[in-house]
């Protein structure tokens, strides 16, 4: 136990500290220091103590100016070691510890005196490289530990550069400032802070990035995104819940070779004996304006006793086969992704909108769904065939409505449309025709939203017609007893309407009556489309649901069994429903960022809203123009209802947070 009056050695907060006990009791010492700090200190923190006391009788300011040139004797000292020297003579004894004082004797060349003891003490102290302090004596790192020291502290050293450039650099970005030359590491430091921004704590190096940001003092919340920006590496309106999705928006080089493919002749498709020659057939497509993944023809022919129907589709399966590179990479997107201002294809483009889509004028491998049907719309038969086809009309939806009333072939399968429609109806169909809501992006980054009917006459034809040939494919499936991926859904929580509906507050009713679906191995039954099975196979360019169904079908058709075993099928199920939430809420972010874009330039205009649901703590509203969701705080005496339209304020709409703020 130290005497009192004796000069003790203590670290604080990094810092050295010389103290005069006052007085000591049972492990603890109450110490006056340097600066005048009166305090208890457990003896075990003392690191060195003095052998001999102050004077009896000094005041407590002597005291203080003892201490003061104590610790500055040490100071001078301690610029004397070398401790690289000292353990080069010391390391060949790395087992043994060594007394402070002996070591210090190498390096003054005498007894050292106890201040030179703890200027030694304070030089192993501060550098950690060559010696490590335990109970009072001293351990001679090996040579081993020195170089993983010395390499763990050169990489703290460059670590320490990097936040410093890096955060100074980017002080610079934000401010418009222009950069210096040379920074070796502004594509690390920029992706740093993108990987930061989307991921948070989850990002790589997110301690780096958190450290580095705040020293740069981007420290609100979008500053981050406006830097990127600004700095290039962003677009303005970056699609950040793309990024966050994680969801790759282009192809490697190694696919994109593979994906290029010459464009095939009906001799080399119809080399394959079991494909069918249906080149002769008129057939056409109904798409957007902007489609160029056209993945489904239609025909029609007219016979005395009823009509038969070409539903022909991309046989994508034949370019596309299991344990392919491209079919992998399908496997992992699951889908394309359709946004408001940019479309991630699941396949390359050499793909999707080459050799797979049915362009007008070029032959094409197709999987054609031949259906016989009455005037009634009832279905007498059918077969599934490869086939060869080449599509000689490619209409848009408009260009087919202004056809629809004299062009042969479009009405007449406008009107078979209708009666299957009915005929699904009456099987206990849920059609909720809830408007598209269409965002086309300006110049400047302007978006303009319009509502588009989904029950057009074009649109209607192209639905049922899709829906009649995924019936038919599940129906194959089912009536073989084959596993495949079927589209299943259970009966309303409780059905608000029968028949058909156009009212948007029925149908949104409804629609929060619907229970979710489920994708399945067996078949059962889907009451929003009304049919005891359903799947899908009509979407093979965009869908890897479609593809793989189209790869079950083909198999079967040649008599070689099913391609997909059901614990196959339930793995892919997996990968579809865990890849398809990510795919579906990145969509529902993306375009209500560009929603509230829209409305972010009427702020404090009123705009019309339907209540679609009242309660004590909120009124749930849609806005018409846009079909956005938003609450309002409930208000007494207003008096409306669900079903009423009101006259709602925008009083805030924050693209970037998706905050949507309405007043009364």
């Amino acid at each position: 136990m130290a005497a009192i009056g004796r000069i003790v050695e203590y670290i604080e907060h990094g810092k050295f500290y010389c103290a005069v006990v006052l007085e000591e009791s049972v492990k603890r010492l109450r110490i006056l220091n340097q600066h005048g700090r009166e305090t208890n200190l457990p003896e075990a923190r003392a690191v060195h103590q003095t052998t001999a006391a102050l004077p009896i009788g000094l005041s407590r300011d002597e005291m203080q100016a003892r201490l003061r040139e104590t610790d500055q004797r040490r100071q001078a000292f301690m610029a004397q070691v070398d401790l690289a020297e000292v353990w080069e003579l010391a390391k060949d004894n790395a087992d043994v510890l060594f007394a402070p004082a002996f070591l210090a004797g190498l390096v003054f060349g005498e007894e050292p005196d106890d201040d030179r003891v703890a200027a030694f003490l304070r030089a192993i102290f501060l550098d950690h490289l060559y010696f490590k302090y335990k109970d009072g004596r001293i351990a001679v790192h090996h040579p081993e530990v020195v170089e993983q020291l010395r390499a763990k502290h050169e990489k703290e050293q460059a670590r320490e550069a990097l936040l410093g450039r890096g955060a100074e650099n980017l002080q610079r970005l934000a401010k418009g400032e222009d950069l210096p030359v040379a920074w070796p590491e502004r594509d690390f430091c920029l992706q740093l802070v993108a990987d930061f921004y989307l991921l948070g704590n989850e990002a790589p190096d997110a301690d780096l990035a958190r450290e580095m940001v705040k020293a740069a003092g981007l420290t609100r919340p979008h500053d981050l995104y406006h830097l990127l920006v600004n700095s290039g590496t962003w677009q303005a309106d970056e699609n950040i819940p793309l990024l966050k999705s994680g969801i790759a928006a282009t192809f490697d080089e190694k696919l994109l070779a593979l994906a290029q493919l010459t464009e095939p002749t009906a001799e080399e498709l119809l080399a394959d004996q079991r494909r069918r020659d249906l080149t002769h057939l008129p057939l056409l497509t109904i798409d957007g304006a902007e489609t160029r993944d056209y993945d489904d023809a239609l025909h029609v022919e007219k016979h005395t006793d009823g009509y038969r129907v070409g539903v022909h589709i991309s046989d994508v399966a034949s370019y596309v086969k299991p344990g392919s590179p491209i079919f992998a990479e399908a496997m992992r997107r699951v889908t394309s992704i359709y946004f408001d201002d940019q479309v991630v294809p699941m396949l390359p483009r050499a793909l999707s909108e080459g050799v797979c889509s049915l362009i007008a004028g070029r032959p094409r491998a197709a999987m054609s769904f031949l259906v016989e049907l009455s005037a009634e719309g009832e279905v007498r038969g059918y077969e599934i065939v490869p086939s060869v086809v080449v599509v000689q009309r490619q209409l848009s939806y408009p260009q087919a409505e202004g056809m629809m009333e004299r062009d042969e072939s479009l009405r007449l399968l406008h009107d078979l449309s209708r009666r299957l429609q009915h005929r699904r109806i009456d099987s206990g169909a849920v059609l909720l025709p809830i408007p598209d809501v269409n965002v086309r992006i300006g110049d400047g980054g302007v978006p303009r939203v319009s509502l588009a009917e989904v029950d057009t006459p074009a649109r209607l034809l192209v639905a049922e017609f899709m829906v009649l040939a995924n019936t038919l494919a599940a129906e194959f499936l089912a009536s073989r007893v084959a596993p495949g991926l079927f589209r299943v859904q259970d009966e309303p929580y409780q059905r608000v309407f029968q028949g058909y509906q156009r009212d948007l507050f029925t149908i949104w009713r409804q629609r929060k009556q619907l229970k979710p679906g489920q994708l399945l191995t067996t078949p059962g039954y889907h009451s929003g489309v009304g049919a005891m099975q359903y799947t899908t196979v009509t979407s093979p360019i965009r869908r890897l649901l479609d593809l793989v169904m189209q790869h079950q079908l083909h198999q079967l058709k040649r008599g070689e069994g099913v391609c997909f075993g059901d614990q196959e099928l339930r793995g892919i199920i997996g990968a579809i429903n865990t890849t398809q939430a990510r795919v579906n809420q990145a969509r529902r972010d993306r375009h209500r960022y560009w929603l509230l874009k829209y409305l972010a330039a009427r702020l404090g205009q009123r705009v019309e809203a339907l209540v679609v649901g009242k309660g004590p703590r909120r009124v749930n509203v849609v806005l018409l123009d846009c079909l956005l969701e938003g609450e309002l705080p409930p208000t007494q005496g207003l008096g409306f209802q669900p079903g009423d339209t009101v006259a709602v304020r925008i009083a805030k709409a924050e693209p970037l947070d998706g905050i949507l703020r309405l007043e009364w």
